[in-house]
């Protein structure tokens, strides 16, 4: 989302608001007053039956007993307790306690998958957030990360001669959780996390220590990628980086069923590093404008300066952009307005000259800028309502019925659309894969109230739209709400049963789960678990 449209939108919303108005605007644009928590709607599941403790010591609890939620905000679940381990020792000291009492595991970062990916009812949490150092070898054009780190803290950490090769759209999230998902973002060209990664550091159920690459337990590895946390922990991360180039920003607006061919110009063109497009929320045009972002290589030049990597401003006005676009259709069409318009000319350009820069020369940024945004701004303090992520991912030559159809689902069921964006991904090679083949990746913005109405409404949106991606070939991403049924998970992901089967294989005696394992496993996995695979230089943890 951009930050010159929602300061534009912001201003003018405070300047209609005036007088009686601004009770009204103030708590569109308060800061949270913390974790948002709206109850569960996560489907019921038994708890662990679990047993006394013999000689193993128990863990040093950050939380115990108690609850968590995801960023959902509805999906509280009550736990055994939360450790947050700073060492591997410590991992290996918690899953020694779980498998002595028979408790569950599950590791989390940030929590942003919103369907209780992180956790599990009775279960103990590993807070990887702890496990977050960060080393670069700039000779190897790597860096090795912990499991907690976020993006956020890379970025920091290599700038400004490094750039991240693949990450999200946004740098929130820790490496754990986006290797977890095998998360994807704005580079076109190096496709999802999956393919900057030379190697992870992973602690299987019995407390061994194994690295998993394409050459090293290629098998595991394939699991761990996209495995939501059900094959081992991952400890550290091996990534690569790539030269923190400058590029020039480009936009351009075009009837969205020019995007395939856009696309195919961008594809085509080796300078152009990072692209994406918006699609309009505005009900006027609803998903029939886009504007397409792309980021060129500028030539290098001894007199441009990459400037320090500096956090998005004006907070407050973003976040009252984004809540009255939730409240009402005139800002929603205000906002795509402004970011047709005016956008561009707020755009913050980090790149400076030794002499001063020419007010007709382009836009310059470094690689991190477009995406060092830790997005505070969507986050509030508003009761009664959450924000909820759907993301679906396409045949790229059915991308354009499938807005067609989209459309129509979101008018129909009046889905409160908040942002609507395409983003490209190529084939992905991991064992529960989104992405089969190339494709485009369709993510919904959707905002909804938290009570039985709000949810029951959710549900059958989501519904409707996994059975329209379905229709058109596609599959839909999992990280999200558990609203979809067991027949619609085989639908999409007929490997299913074989992935929940090599889950059993690498952990027969289930140590990690998770809502989302636990809900779907039983129902979907048919398949039997064959014998327990090899692996390659196992080792306790240290």
């Amino acid at each position: 989302m951009s930050r010159g449209r929602y300061l534009l939108v912001g201003v003018s919303a405070i300047a209609l608001a005036g007088g009686a108005g601004a009770l009204y605007v103030a708590p569109l644009m308060a800061d949270p007053a913390g974790i948002k928590d709206c109850g569960n709607v996560l489907p019921p599941l038994p708890a662990p039956s679990g047993h006394a403790p013999t000689s193993v010591a128990e863990p040093q609890w950050a939380q115990r007993g108690g609850t968590v939620n995801d960023a959902s905000c509805l999906s509280r679940t009550a736990v055994k307790g939360v450790v947050r381990p700073t060492s591997e020792a410590e991992v290996a000291q918690a899953l020694a306690y779980a498998r002595a009492t028979g408790l569950p595991v599950s590791a989390a970062g940030v929590k942003h998958s919103m369907g209780g990916q992180a956790f599990r009812a009775g279960g103990v949490v590993l807070d990887m957030r702890g496990m977050d150092a960060i080393t670069l070898d700039r000779d190897a054009r790597t860096v090795t990360v912990g499991a907690g780190t976020t993006w956020h803290a890379i970025q920091q950490a290599i700038h400004p001669d490094f750039a991240v090769k693949a990450m999200q759209s946004t740098d929130i999230f820790s490496v754990g959780g986006s290797i977890s998902v095998n998360a994807h973002g704005m580079d076109h060209q190096a496709g999802a996390v999956m393919g900057s990664l030379r190697n992870i550091r992973l602690m299987l159920a019995d407390g061994r220590v194994v690295t998993v690459s394409r050459t090293e337990n290629p098998d595991l590895f394939r699991h761990v990628v996209g495995g939501y946390g059900l094959f081992g922990v991952i400890l550290s991360a091996t990534l690569d980086v790539v030269p923190n180039a400058i590029y020039r920003s480009e936009r351009a607006l075009i009837d969205y069923r020019a995007f395939p061919a856009t696309f195919e110009r961008i594809a085509a063109d080796p300078s152009v590093g990072l692209a994406y497009v918006h699609l309009s929320t505005a009900p006027g045009s609803l998903l029939t404008e886009a504007l397409v972002y792309q980021y060129r290589q500028f030539p290098e030049d001894q007199a441009l300066t990459r400037a320090p990597l500096g956090e998005v401003p004006s907070t407050k006005v973003r976040r009252l952009t984004v809540n009255l676009a939730k409240k009402n259709d005139l800002f929603k069409t205000m906002k795509w307005w402004s970011e047709k318009h005016l956008e561009h000319r707020l755009e913050a350009c980090t790149i400076t000259r030794a002499t001063a820069q020419g007010s007709g020369e382009a836009c310059l940024v470094a690689r991190n800028d477009p995406m060092h945004d830790s997005v505070a701004y969507l986050f509030n303090k508003l009761p009664g309502e959450t924000d909820i992520l759907h993301e679906y991912f396409v045949p790229r030559d059915r991308i354009v019925p499938f807005i067609d159809g989209m459309r129509d689902i979101l008018r129909d069921q009046k889905a409160n659309l908040v942002n609507a964006s395409i983003r490209a991904v190529g084939h992905e090679d991991n064992a529960l894969s989104y992405a089969p083949a190339p494709a485009f990746s369709v993510v919904l913005y959707l905002n909804q109230p938290t009570d039985d109405a709000g949810t029951a409404a959710m549900r059958r949106l989501t519904s409707a739209l996994i059975d329209l991606t379905l229709a058109e070939g596609g599959r839909f991403f999992l990280p999200y709400q558990l609203h979809y049924s067991p027949e619609q998970l085989v639908r999409s992901y007929p490997e299913i049963g074989a992935f929940f089967a090599a889950k059993r294989q690498w952990d027969p005696d289930g140590l990690f789960s998770n809502s989302w394992y636990a809900r779907y496993a039983p129902l979907a996995g048919k398949q039997p678990a064959a014998t327990r695979p090899s692996i390659t230089s196992g080792a306790p943890a240290a």
